[in-house]
């Protein structure tokens, strides 16, 4: 394959993340395979998604500001649980060999369609009356939701999406309004542990974070103008897409 073909392969593929991730998750079930795909060792298509990953939620978190949806104070508050468990998770991550992150890596994505089919949210309706209620429980669960973040990102957001929902009782679009903001975070310390390994590539990782900042803008905007019909029709596909990958169907 041709350089060029791999690198707008790689734009159009993060572009497509971006909207998924911002309005849902598990972009990066789409990237990482791709990356793997693309010749590099599993630690490095790790790290390599995380740059990805960070400028992603820098474009989602301005674009939903812009949109004056914010609460910055409750965000990092959440963010900073996540810290502890997002750099043991990165350390953890790169010290596993490559044939154990890739099982590790297929097990996940099989619990994650599990979780999915087998969950019965709550409606919306009951779930939104009382938005500034609040759960200790939050705050372990962003500390598990960090170490996981950390180790290997990989539908980070539904976990994100189902303990914000459930756990602080906040409508969908505020709870894609916390979760950027708290990916963005706690990939800092973790992709500064990926770079200090040596397990970067940035020629794809820029090129990947261009395409996932791009889909990020824009998918910021269809979570706040469409609401939360169009973010549960996103999520619904995201969940097909993964589904459909684990089955062997593409």
């Amino acid at each position: 394959m041709e350089e060029y073909v791999k690198l707008s392969l790689l734009f159009c593929v993060g572009a497509l993340s971006g909207i998924i991730n911002v309005n849902a998750g598990g972009g990066s079930s789409i990237t990482l395979p791709t990356l793997i795909f693309l010749g590099l060792e599993s630690a490095v298509a790790n790290g390599t998604n995380r740059i990805g990953i960070l400028i992603q939620n820098i474009f989602a978190v301005s674009s939903f500001r812009q949109q004056k949806v914010y609460q910055f104070t409750k965000s990092f508050t959440l963010a900073l649980c996540t810290l502890p468990g997002a750099i043991v998770g990165a350390l953890l991550s790169v010290r596993i060999n490559n044939e154990w992150f890739q099982r590790i890596l297929a097990f996940v994505m099989i619990g994650i369609v599990f979780s999915i089919l087998f969950s019965h949210p709550k409606r919306t309706s009951q779930l939104t009356k009382n938005e500034n209620s609040k759960s200790w429980m939050i705050y372990p669960a962003m500390l598990g939701i960090g170490f996981y973040g950390g180790f290997i990102q990989i539908g980070v957001g539904f976990i994100l999406m189902a303990s914000l929902y459930h756990l602080l009782r906040i409508s969908l679009v505020r709870v894609n309004m916390h979760k950027v903001f708290i990916v963005f975070i706690y990939t800092i310390p973790a992709i500064l542990i990926f770079m200090w390994t040596g397990n970067v590539n940035w020629e794809y990782g820029l090129i990947l974070a261009a395409g996932t900042a791009f889909g990020a803008w824009w998918g910021a905007r269809i979570a706040v103008r469409g609401g939360e019909k169009v973010i549960r029709i996103i999520l619904a596909v995201a969940i097909l897409v993964m589904s459909f990958k684990l089955l062997g169907l593409f």
